[in-house]
């Protein structure tokens, strides 16, 4: 009595075999979904831009110093709250911008507007920051100066100012 052979597919060995690409080809279609939904923060767009406004940034740091703006901030115990003393008053517009920008993570960065509330006093809201070093750096609100800082979160209070305090520690 002859026997007959089954058909390939009721035989494990063409499966085990075919296993392997199927398992690289399911890794290869994760990799990409995880590469598109996920963002590089490091890579910017316009690095030649940013390259050439370099110039304009050091001439604002210039134009602080020449000012010499310089101040105190310091932070609540929550880090919710920040409050500014500035060491120089005059023609200090009516509101300012701070930006925390941590080094690593673009998608944590922050925009806090800073009114006064006193001569050469300002205070505004933040969300409270991971942990960690951020770059500070304030401004007016026609940028024409900017003066820059470095801060830990395990810090109450940080100095801005032009020079070697500029957040390039």
């Amino acid at each position: 009595m002859a026997r007959t052979p089954k058909p390939w597919y009721r035989e494990p060995w063409p499966w085990l075999l075919m296993l392997a690409p199927l398992a690289a080809v399911l890794m290869g279609i994760v990799m990409v979904v995880l590469a598109a939904r996920s963002n590089d923060g490091l890579v910017a767009d316009d690095y030649y831009k940013q390259g050439l406004a370099i110039n304009r940034t050091l001439e604002r740091e210039r134009h602080a110093a020449a000012l010499h703006v310089s101040g105190l901030l310091k932070f609540n115990p929550d880090r919710t709250g920040v409050h500014l003393l500035l060491g120089q008053d005059a023609d200090l517009p009516a509101a300012l911008l701070l930006t925390l920008v941590h080094p690593t993570r673009a998608g944590l960065d922050q925009r806090v507007p800073l009114v006064r509330v006193a001569p050469g006093e300002f205070a505004g809201k933040l969300r409270a920051p991971v942990a960690g070093r951020w770059l500070l750096t304030l401004e007016d609100d026609s940028r024409s100066w900017r003066v820059n800082g470095a801060w830990r979160t395990v810090e109450d209070q940080v100095s801005l100012g032009t020079g070697d305090q500029g957040g390039r520690r």
